[in-house]
Protein backbone atom coordinates (compact mmCIF):
# COMPACT_ATOMS: atom_id res chain seq x y z
CA UNK A 1 0.00 0.00 0.00
CA UNK A 2 1.39 3.38 -1.00
CA UNK A 3 1.45 6.48 1.19
CA UNK A 4 -1.28 7.92 -1.00
CA UNK A 5 -3.55 4.95 -0.27
CA UNK A 6 -2.95 5.32 3.47
CA UNK A 7 -4.34 8.85 3.49
CA UNK A 8 -7.78 9.44 5.04
CA UNK A 9 -10.73 9.14 2.65
CA UNK A 10 -11.51 12.84 2.90
CA UNK A 11 -8.00 13.64 1.66
CA UNK A 12 -8.16 11.16 -1.24
CA UNK A 13 -11.60 12.27 -2.48
CA UNK A 14 -10.86 15.92 -3.00
CA UNK A 15 -12.85 17.95 -5.48
CA UNK A 16 -11.32 19.62 -8.55
CA UNK A 17 -11.22 22.88 -6.58
CA UNK A 18 -9.18 21.16 -3.90
CA UNK A 19 -6.87 19.60 -6.46
CA UNK A 20 -4.88 22.81 -6.63
CA UNK A 21 -2.76 21.51 -3.80
CA UNK A 22 0.16 23.47 -5.11
CA UNK A 23 -1.88 26.61 -4.37
CA UNK A 24 -1.33 26.08 -0.66
CA UNK A 25 2.40 25.48 -0.97
CA UNK A 26 3.68 28.96 -1.76
CA UNK A 27 6.64 29.13 0.59
CA UNK A 28 9.90 29.15 -1.33
CA UNK A 29 12.85 27.11 -0.15
CA UNK A 30 15.83 28.92 1.27
CA UNK A 31 17.86 30.30 -1.59
CA UNK A 32 20.98 31.31 0.34
CA UNK A 33 23.73 29.12 1.72
CA UNK A 34 23.11 26.16 -0.56
CA UNK A 35 26.32 24.30 -1.29
CA UNK A 36 26.55 21.89 -4.20
CA UNK A 37 29.75 20.11 -5.10
CA UNK A 38 30.24 19.34 -8.79
CA UNK A 39 33.03 17.91 -10.88
CA UNK A 40 33.16 20.93 -13.12
CA UNK A 41 31.05 22.25 -15.97
CA UNK A 42 32.64 20.00 -18.56
CA UNK A 43 32.30 16.79 -16.58
CA UNK A 44 30.95 13.94 -18.67
CA UNK A 45 28.86 11.03 -17.49
CA UNK A 46 28.76 7.60 -19.12
CA UNK A 47 25.63 7.44 -21.25
CA UNK A 48 24.38 4.24 -19.65
CA UNK A 49 24.22 5.85 -16.22
CA UNK A 50 22.30 8.99 -17.17
CA UNK A 51 18.88 8.89 -15.43
CA UNK A 52 15.57 9.58 -17.10
CA UNK A 53 14.32 13.10 -16.48
CA UNK A 54 10.77 14.47 -16.38
CA UNK A 55 10.14 18.18 -15.87
CA UNK A 56 6.73 18.98 -14.36
CA UNK A 57 5.50 22.51 -14.81
CA UNK A 58 2.31 24.41 -15.54
CA UNK A 59 -0.16 26.79 -14.00
CA UNK A 60 -0.27 27.31 -10.25
CA UNK A 61 -3.35 25.46 -9.00
CA UNK A 62 -3.49 23.09 -11.98
CA UNK A 63 -2.25 20.07 -10.02
CA UNK A 64 1.54 20.02 -10.31
CA UNK A 65 1.93 18.61 -6.81
CA UNK A 66 -0.58 15.85 -7.52
CA UNK A 67 1.31 14.89 -10.68
CA UNK A 68 4.61 14.90 -8.77
CA UNK A 69 3.20 12.72 -5.98
CA UNK A 70 1.96 10.25 -8.57
CA UNK A 71 5.45 9.89 -10.03
CA UNK A 72 6.86 9.55 -6.53
CA UNK A 73 4.45 6.65 -5.89
CA UNK A 74 5.74 5.07 -9.11
CA UNK A 75 9.30 5.13 -7.79
CA UNK A 76 10.61 8.36 -9.28
CA UNK A 77 12.98 10.57 -7.32
CA UNK A 78 11.00 13.82 -7.12
CA UNK A 79 12.42 17.27 -6.38
CA UNK A 80 9.90 20.07 -5.86
CA UNK A 81 10.65 23.69 -6.79
CA UNK A 82 14.23 23.07 -7.86
CA UNK A 83 15.86 26.17 -9.40
CA UNK A 84 16.26 25.43 -13.12
CA UNK A 85 19.98 26.24 -12.97
CA UNK A 86 20.46 23.21 -10.70
CA UNK A 87 18.68 20.68 -12.92
CA UNK A 88 21.89 19.59 -14.75
CA UNK A 89 23.62 19.20 -11.39
CA UNK A 90 20.77 17.03 -10.11
CA UNK A 91 21.01 14.83 -13.20
CA UNK A 92 24.77 14.51 -12.73
CA UNK A 93 24.37 13.53 -9.09
CA UNK A 94 21.77 10.95 -10.11
CA UNK A 95 24.19 9.53 -12.66
CA UNK A 96 26.78 9.08 -9.90
CA UNK A 97 24.35 7.03 -7.81
CA UNK A 98 25.31 3.84 -9.67
CA UNK A 99 21.73 3.18 -10.72
CA UNK A 100 20.10 3.99 -7.39
CA UNK A 101 18.48 7.10 -8.89
CA UNK A 102 17.44 6.00 -12.36
CA UNK A 103 14.42 8.30 -12.80
CA UNK A 104 14.23 11.93 -11.70
CA UNK A 105 11.20 14.23 -11.78
CA UNK A 106 11.69 17.96 -11.20
CA UNK A 107 8.87 20.41 -10.47
CA UNK A 108 9.61 23.84 -11.96
CA UNK A 109 7.21 26.70 -11.25
CA UNK A 110 6.94 30.43 -10.68
CA UNK A 111 7.77 30.10 -6.99
CA UNK A 112 11.33 29.97 -8.26
CA UNK A 113 10.72 32.81 -10.70
CA UNK A 114 14.09 34.46 -9.89
CA UNK A 115 15.72 31.40 -11.45
CA UNK A 116 13.13 30.78 -14.17
CA UNK A 117 15.06 32.69 -16.82
CA UNK A 118 17.82 30.06 -16.48
CA UNK A 119 15.53 27.25 -17.63
CA UNK A 120 16.30 27.55 -21.33
CA UNK A 121 20.05 27.49 -20.65
CA UNK A 122 19.68 24.44 -18.41
CA UNK A 123 17.63 22.56 -21.00
CA UNK A 124 20.23 23.33 -23.66
CA UNK A 125 22.90 22.00 -21.29
CA UNK A 126 20.93 18.77 -20.85
CA UNK A 127 20.61 18.38 -24.62
CA UNK A 128 24.38 18.66 -25.09
CA UNK A 129 24.87 15.93 -22.48
CA UNK A 130 22.48 13.62 -24.29
CA UNK A 131 19.95 13.52 -21.45
CA UNK A 132 16.56 12.13 -22.45
CA UNK A 133 13.98 14.46 -20.96
CA UNK A 134 10.24 14.95 -21.13
CA UNK A 135 8.16 17.92 -20.08
CA UNK A 136 4.68 17.58 -18.57
CA UNK A 137 2.63 20.78 -18.52
CA UNK A 138 -0.44 21.06 -16.27
CA UNK A 139 -3.06 23.39 -17.76
CA UNK A 140 -6.42 24.62 -16.49
CA UNK A 141 -9.02 27.21 -17.41
CA UNK A 142 -9.06 30.64 -15.77
CA UNK A 143 -12.42 29.90 -14.13
CA UNK A 144 -11.18 26.67 -12.58
CA UNK A 145 -7.98 28.29 -11.30
CA UNK A 146 -9.85 31.22 -9.76
CA UNK A 147 -12.21 28.82 -7.97
CA UNK A 148 -9.30 26.83 -6.59
CA UNK A 149 -7.45 29.87 -5.29
CA UNK A 150 -10.62 31.27 -3.75
CA UNK A 151 -11.45 27.93 -2.12
CA UNK A 152 -8.15 27.92 -0.23
CA UNK A 153 -8.19 31.73 0.28
CA UNK A 154 -4.66 32.17 -0.93
CA UNK A 155 -3.30 34.76 -3.39
CA UNK A 156 -1.79 33.79 -6.70
CA UNK A 157 2.03 33.97 -6.41
CA UNK A 158 2.21 36.55 -9.23
CA UNK A 159 -0.83 38.70 -8.56
CA UNK A 160 0.97 41.23 -6.34
CA UNK A 161 -1.45 44.03 -5.50
CA UNK A 162 -3.80 43.01 -8.31
CA UNK A 163 -6.46 40.35 -8.67
CA UNK A 164 -6.10 36.59 -9.00
CA UNK A 165 -6.83 36.82 -12.73
CA UNK A 166 -3.95 39.30 -13.09
CA UNK A 167 -1.58 36.74 -11.60
CA UNK A 168 -2.97 34.00 -13.86
CA UNK A 169 -2.47 36.17 -16.95
CA UNK A 170 1.10 36.96 -15.93
CA UNK A 171 1.88 33.31 -15.32
CA UNK A 172 0.41 32.21 -18.66
CA UNK A 173 2.62 34.70 -20.45
CA UNK A 174 5.68 33.56 -18.50
CA UNK A 175 5.02 29.88 -19.29
CA UNK A 176 3.83 30.29 -22.88
CA UNK A 177 7.05 29.05 -24.50
CA UNK A 178 7.44 26.14 -22.10
CA UNK A 179 3.85 25.04 -22.77
CA UNK A 180 4.48 25.10 -26.51
CA UNK A 181 7.52 22.84 -26.14
CA UNK A 182 5.88 20.40 -23.70
CA UNK A 183 5.71 16.71 -24.61
CA UNK A 184 2.47 16.21 -22.68
CA UNK A 185 -0.17 18.82 -21.85
CA UNK A 186 -2.89 17.80 -19.38
CA UNK A 187 -5.94 20.01 -18.94
CA UNK A 188 -7.19 19.54 -15.36
CA UNK A 189 -10.14 21.96 -15.58
CA UNK A 190 -12.69 19.18 -15.16
CA UNK A 191 -10.50 16.51 -13.55
CA UNK A 192 -10.49 15.43 -9.92
CA UNK A 193 -7.41 14.07 -8.16
CA UNK A 194 -8.10 10.45 -9.09
CA UNK A 195 -8.61 11.27 -12.77
CA UNK A 196 -5.35 13.22 -12.90
CA UNK A 197 -3.49 10.38 -11.22
CA UNK A 198 -5.02 7.94 -13.74
CA UNK A 199 -3.70 10.05 -16.61
CA UNK A 200 -0.22 10.15 -15.08
CA UNK A 201 -0.30 6.41 -14.41
CA UNK A 202 -1.32 5.74 -18.00
CA UNK A 203 1.72 7.64 -19.25
CA UNK A 204 4.40 6.59 -16.77
CA UNK A 205 3.40 3.36 -15.02
CA UNK A 206 4.47 0.97 -17.79
CA UNK A 207 7.99 -0.42 -17.64
CA UNK A 208 8.32 -0.43 -21.41
CA UNK A 209 7.20 2.85 -22.90
CA UNK A 210 5.80 2.71 -26.45
CA UNK A 211 7.19 4.95 -29.13
CA UNK A 212 4.02 7.03 -29.38
CA UNK A 213 0.81 7.29 -27.35
CA UNK A 214 -2.31 8.90 -28.73
CA UNK A 215 -5.50 10.17 -27.15
CA UNK A 216 -8.39 10.46 -29.59
CA UNK A 217 -11.01 12.77 -28.09
CA UNK A 218 -14.46 13.45 -29.49
CA UNK A 219 -15.98 16.82 -28.60
CA UNK A 220 -18.74 19.25 -29.50
CA UNK A 221 -17.78 22.60 -31.00
CA UNK A 222 -20.65 24.24 -29.13
CA UNK A 223 -18.90 23.33 -25.87
CA UNK A 224 -15.54 24.75 -26.95
CA UNK A 225 -12.27 23.37 -28.30
CA UNK A 226 -10.19 21.08 -26.04
CA UNK A 227 -7.30 23.22 -24.82
CA UNK A 228 -4.86 20.29 -24.84
CA UNK A 229 -5.50 19.24 -28.46
CA UNK A 230 -2.49 18.88 -30.75
CA UNK A 231 -4.60 18.20 -33.85
CA UNK A 232 -8.25 19.13 -34.49
CA UNK A 233 -10.56 17.35 -36.95
CA UNK A 234 -13.88 18.93 -37.98
CA UNK A 235 -16.53 16.38 -39.01
CA UNK A 236 -19.28 18.92 -39.59
CA UNK A 237 -18.88 18.48 -43.35
CA UNK A 238 -20.98 15.31 -43.02
CA UNK A 239 -24.79 15.26 -42.56
CA UNK A 240 -25.84 15.31 -38.92
CA UNK A 241 -27.63 12.16 -37.64
CA UNK A 242 -29.37 14.45 -35.15
CA UNK A 243 -31.85 15.30 -37.92
CA UNK A 244 -32.73 11.64 -38.50
CA UNK A 245 -35.50 10.94 -35.94
CA UNK A 246 -34.72 7.24 -35.49
CA UNK A 247 -31.01 7.96 -34.91
CA UNK A 248 -31.27 11.09 -32.76
CA UNK A 249 -31.53 9.28 -29.37
CA UNK A 250 -28.39 7.24 -30.01
CA UNK A 251 -24.69 8.11 -30.08
CA UNK A 252 -21.84 7.40 -32.43
CA UNK A 253 -21.18 4.18 -30.51
CA UNK A 254 -24.36 2.75 -32.03
CA UNK A 255 -23.70 0.61 -35.13
CA UNK A 256 -26.59 2.16 -37.07
CA UNK A 257 -25.34 5.69 -36.35
CA UNK A 258 -21.78 4.74 -37.34
CA UNK A 259 -23.01 3.11 -40.54
CA UNK A 260 -25.04 6.21 -41.38
CA UNK A 261 -22.02 8.46 -40.88
CA UNK A 262 -19.62 6.39 -42.97
CA UNK A 263 -22.09 5.75 -45.76
CA UNK A 264 -22.09 9.46 -46.50
CA UNK A 265 -20.11 10.65 -49.55
CA UNK A 266 -16.51 11.39 -48.62
CA UNK A 267 -16.60 9.87 -45.13
CA UNK A 268 -14.59 6.72 -45.81
CA UNK A 269 -12.22 8.57 -48.12
CA UNK A 270 -11.60 11.17 -45.43
CA UNK A 271 -10.83 8.49 -42.84
CA UNK A 272 -8.42 6.72 -45.21
CA UNK A 273 -6.52 9.87 -46.16
CA UNK A 274 -6.42 11.30 -42.66
CA UNK A 275 -5.02 8.01 -41.36
CA UNK A 276 -2.27 8.24 -43.99
CA UNK A 277 -1.59 11.82 -42.94
CA UNK A 278 -1.30 10.74 -39.31
CA UNK A 279 1.32 8.18 -40.32
CA UNK A 280 3.49 11.02 -41.65
CA UNK A 281 2.84 13.15 -38.57
CA UNK A 282 3.55 10.26 -36.20
CA UNK A 283 6.87 9.59 -37.90
CA UNK A 284 7.80 13.24 -37.47
CA UNK A 285 6.76 13.22 -33.83
CA UNK A 286 8.98 10.21 -33.19
CA UNK A 287 11.94 11.90 -34.86
CA UNK A 288 11.41 14.98 -32.71
CA UNK A 289 11.09 12.92 -29.53
CA UNK A 290 7.39 13.73 -28.99
CA UNK A 291 5.74 10.73 -27.38
CA UNK A 292 2.19 11.97 -26.75
CA UNK A 293 -0.41 13.38 -29.12
CA UNK A 294 -4.03 14.38 -28.55
CA UNK A 295 -6.28 14.28 -31.61
CA UNK A 296 -9.56 16.13 -31.08
CA UNK A 297 -12.42 15.10 -33.38
CA UNK A 298 -15.33 17.52 -33.33
CA UNK A 299 -18.88 17.85 -34.54
CA UNK A 300 -21.69 20.17 -33.43
CA UNK A 301 -22.68 18.46 -30.18
CA UNK A 302 -20.03 15.78 -29.73
CA UNK A 303 -22.60 12.99 -29.84
CA UNK A 304 -22.80 11.36 -33.28
CA UNK A 305 -20.27 12.14 -36.04
CA UNK A 306 -17.28 12.90 -33.82
CA UNK A 307 -17.88 9.83 -31.63
CA UNK A 308 -18.20 7.46 -34.59
CA UNK A 309 -15.12 8.92 -36.28
CA UNK A 310 -13.05 8.81 -33.07
CA UNK A 311 -13.76 5.11 -32.65
CA UNK A 312 -12.80 4.31 -36.25
CA UNK A 313 -9.70 6.49 -36.13
CA UNK A 314 -8.52 4.99 -32.83
CA UNK A 315 -8.91 1.48 -34.26
CA UNK A 316 -6.78 2.45 -37.26
CA UNK A 317 -4.05 3.89 -35.03
CA UNK A 318 -4.06 0.84 -32.76
CA UNK A 319 -3.67 -1.41 -35.81
CA UNK A 320 -0.53 0.59 -36.69
CA UNK A 321 1.00 -0.10 -33.27
CA UNK A 322 0.14 3.24 -31.67
CA UNK A 323 -1.07 2.86 -28.08
CA UNK A 324 -4.40 4.68 -28.21
CA UNK A 325 -6.97 5.86 -25.68
CA UNK A 326 -10.43 7.08 -26.71
CA UNK A 327 -12.20 9.79 -24.71
CA UNK A 328 -15.69 11.11 -25.49
CA UNK A 329 -15.64 14.46 -23.76
CA UNK A 330 -19.13 15.76 -24.43
CA UNK A 331 -21.17 12.61 -25.06
CA UNK A 332 -24.17 12.66 -22.73
CA UNK A 333 -24.14 16.41 -22.06
CA UNK A 334 -27.38 17.02 -23.95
Amino acid sequence: MTEHEKQPTAERDRTPEEMGDDVTEQQSPKEDGAQVSTAGENATVPEATIPELVIISGMSGAGRSTAAKCLEDLGWFVVDNLPPALIPTMVELGARSQGNVARIAVVVDVRGRRFFDNLRESLADLDTRGVTRRTVFLESSDDALVRRFESVRRPHPLQGDGRIVDGIDAERELLRELRGDADLVIDTSSLNVHELRAKMDAQFAGEEEPELRATVMSFGFKYGLPVDADLVVDMRFLPNPHWVPELRPYTGLNEEVSAYVFNQPGAKEFLDRYTELLQLIAAGYRREGKRYVTIAVGCTGGKHRSVATSEKLAARLAAQGVETVVVHRDMGRE
